[in-house]
């Protein structure tokens, strides 16, 4: 995996992130060590050349007080000095002095950038206009059947990278056999998965795809070699929403 070629994008502190990772959120844990040890550990590549990320979880008392215990006990439990992003999992509690932890984590070189996940447009605004440290990333749920358009664009304009979590939509809604997805796919000798995959790369949106089989996460890999026609693009933004 580590001779393929992935695409990076670079954060508003001009930190360069892989535009595709791999998620293991809610992986049963033998099966989480397992895929990490198939993807980084026991892939002889050197911490330098790794992009990890982890979040600030909601249940975790989340205030300023806690922001650093929590993200000492996730940095003990990776084996990690540094993280490369750390993200607040939610808007919920004390969001202002989880940030003021965050930003002085970020001053310390404890994390190369901090940034959110599932904020709403008017949460982004708040939280740029009464902090010193823009968010560099914001984690949300986007696929073909929700595709946060307008999001985006909101998120865009104050240097906000939006980055999609369950980019398959859980499986709903059919995803995997969605008539359009499929002859797009076949027209490319592609699965769906690598077409999803590969429309959120064209759109400027990094991607984590949950995986821990090692066939899967490899396929995964297998999206920088083609590219989808702007017909396909349109017909693949017809599917959603939002």
């Amino acid at each position: 995996m580590r001779d393929t070629p992935v695409q990076t994008v670079t954060l508003n502190n001009g930190v360069e992130m892989p535009i595709l990772g791999f998620g293991v959120f809610q992986s049963p844990a033998e099966q989480t060590e397992q895929a990490v040890t198939d993807a980084l550990a026991a892939s002889g590549i050197p911490r330098e050349e790794l992009f990890v990320t982890t979040t600030l979880w909601v249940q975790d008392n989340p205030a300023e007080t806690h922001t650093r215990r929590a993200f000492e006990t996730s940095a003990k439990k990776l084996g990690l000095d540094y993280l490369d992003l750390y993200l607040m999992h939610q808007p919920f509690g004390d969001v202002y002095g989880q940030w003021r932890a965050m930003q002085a984590l970020h001053r310390e070189g404890r994390i190369k950038a901090i940034g959110i996940s599932n904020f709403s447009p008017d949460r982004v605004v708040d939280i740029v206009d009464h902090n010193d440290i823009t968010p560099a990333v914001n984690q949300i749920e986007l696929h073909p059947f929700f595709q946060r358009t307008a999001d985006q664009q909101i998120n865009s304009e104050r240097g906000i990278l939006i980055e999609s979590w369950g980019p398959f939509a859980a499986g709903k809604n059919n995803l995997f056999t969605d008539p359009v997805l499929t002859e797009i796919g076949a027209a490319q000798g592609k699965s769906v998965a690598q077409v999803v995959l590969r429309w959120l790369i064209q759109r400027g949106v990094p991607v984590n795809a949950k995986s821990v089989n090692p066939e899967r996460m490899k396929a995964s890999l297998e999206v920088f070699d083609f590219e989808l026609a702007t017909q396909a693009m349109d017909r693949i933004a017809a599917l959603g929403t939002g």
